[in-house]
């Protein structure tokens, strides 16, 4: 039986993002970008979720009603599943506690029968993307035919560090002592981390597991989507591909395809967004320092009051956001650092959540003191901006290998423990943070040469999603390949139908 030329449909992506800030942003731009290319983008998520990148959506889809010609994209929604935690309580960012943590990661296996109920009703997708914490999505989408596409919202390097200690379980021959240097075998890079850097399987042995079938699970699948670019981390795209003979797409910087750089991910902005930035209209270039440290993470009394003394002893202008209890009060302020702050010089505190990638991209930043956060760090790459690396969890000290020893467009502060976000963490004293601050915006060779490599890298971030660029060239990659499945299956299905 013969195929009759035919218009074909555009392709359709379900979106399938993790219940957390860090993971549902890059999902929402993903999804903008993929709309701009004509894709019809579907996102699926539980009430709460769908409020927090309902601002992101609306814009692009203002954008396609004024004569793009964009495919508008769609929210669905899904109940959250009822594990005993508060009403409303759907996102890590609300957690507080390793009881809910526990109930919260109950939720997310539970979402499954909500996910499958959704593919059986909605069967026309061309792919999902689903995160790669969804584990269990492979096999649910397999079963309704479709091709799973798993994203993390992590670096290159950091999954192949991942891999790395996934496959050789280096902390199992290691010394016992935290200072222990331990290398990850199988890399491009000599890649070392102290052993109080690194997650200890035998300490966390049901996150070992976790990990384990997330990585198994992106094997699994039809591919893999980075929120990433070639020319920033080339030998792992290398190593990917080659050693470790996964598929891969790199369609990032997502963010630069966001048409709402003030409120991605928020519902509600800081009542001080538009102060800080008339503020930061008052400061010469590159004079000020920006200090955040994402979503998750809490700080205790004493790390926030050697920050704050940390700030005042390195003589920059900044801007820090604060969030949870520390945002809520005064106590930990040094009443020298008060005085400073009463001023209203010298710094801006914004309390709630800030306009981060406006705050990156005006010319008065000159640094940013991160926890290193794949979003945190590729919003600086994208605006030139260099960084002091602050990591605390999860891929965070991963990717400061990547700024400090591979990029080169960062210096450490010294970390040295992995926690979580609800566990507490060796306080770093304030003069350490003010020398670090120093190293990087001070008038030096070194502040020099890491200014220059981070305006260099901002260029070709922007350059990778323009047309022809290395993102831009794999997202058309990725649509030609998902059309050409879809062909190959109408063509096998008529076959079928004519009993060949």
């Amino acid at each position: 039986m013969a195929m009759k030329d035919e218009q074909q449909p555009p392709l359709h992506i379900l979106f399938f993002p993790f219940l957390a800030h860090g993971h549902l942003i890059p999902i929402a731009d993903m999804a903008a970008l993929f709309a701009a290319r004509g894709v019809r983008c579907t996102i699926l998520t539980t009430p709460v979720n769908a409020a927090i990148i309902r601002s992101v959506i609306d814009r692009a889809n203002d954008a396609s009603r004024q004569g793009t010609g964009f495919p508008e994209i769609e929210i669905s929604v899904v109940p959250f599943p009822d594990v005993g935690l508060p009403a409303g309580v759907e996102n890590g960012m609300a957690l507080t506690s390793r009881g809910d943590r526990d109930k919260f990661y109950e939720a997310v296996k539970l979402l499954r029968e909500p996910f499958d109920r959704f593919l059986a009703v909605h069967s026309h997708f061309d792919a999902v993307v689903s995160d790669s914490f969804f584990s269990w999505s492979v096999d649910a989408a397999a079963e309704h035919g479709i091709p799973r596409l798993g994203f993390l919202g992590t670096s290159m390097f950091a999954r192949s560090c991942s891999d790395s200690m996934l496959r050789n379980n280096p902390l199992e021959t290691a010394p016992d002592e935290p200072d222990a240097l331990v290398a990850l075998p199988g890399l491009p890079h000599r890649v070392e981390l102290r052993r109080s850097q690194m997650m200890d399987p035998k300490k966390l042995p049901d996150h070992w597991e976790f990990f384990q079938s997330v990585n198994a699970a992106d094997q699994r699948s039809f591919g893999e989507l980075f929120n990433s670019f070639h020319e920033l981390e080339p030998e792992y795209v290398e190593h990917y591909h080659t050693t470790l003979g996964r598929r891969t797409w790199l369609v990032g910087p997502v963010g630069l395809a966001s048409k709402d750089m003030a409120a991605r991910g928020t519902n509600t902005l800081s009542p001080d967004a538009d102060s800080c930035l008339r503020w930061l209209d008052t400061k010469d270039a590159n004079s000020v320092v920006y200090v955040s440290f994402g979503t998750l993470t809490s700080f205790s009394t004493g790390e926030l009051r050697e920050l704050a003394r940390g700030l005042h002893l390195s003589g920059k202008n900044f801007v820090w956001v604060l969030r949870g209890a520390g945002a809520e009060s005064s106590e930990w302020m040094p009443e020298d650092f008060a005085e400073l702050m009463e001023r209203g010089e010298r710094g801006f505190i914004v309390r709630g959540w800030a306009p981060q990638m406006l705050i990156l991209n005006h010319a008065a930043l000159g640094g940013f003191v991160t926890h290193c956060g794949w979003n945190s760090t590729l919003e600086a790459v994208s605006a030139g901006v260099p960084m002091v690396t602050w990591p605390r969890y999860a891929d965070q000290f991963n990717n400061e290998m990547l700024i400090v020893e591979v990029l080169k467009v960062g210096v450490s502060i010294g970390a040295k423990d992995y926690a979580s976000s609800v566990e507490t963490h060796e306080v770093i004293g304030g003069e350490v943070i003010a020398e670090s601050i120093s190293r990087l915006m001070g008038n030096t060779e070194e502040g020099d040469a890491i200014q220059k490599k981070a305006k260099d890298l901002g260029v070709k971030a922007r350059s990778a999603v323009e047309n022809g660029g290395s993102s831009y060239n794999d997202v058309g990659r990725l649509m030609e390949e998902l059309m050409a499945r879809r062909s190959s299956a109408k063509v096998e299905r008529a076959r079928t139908a004519d009993g060949l």
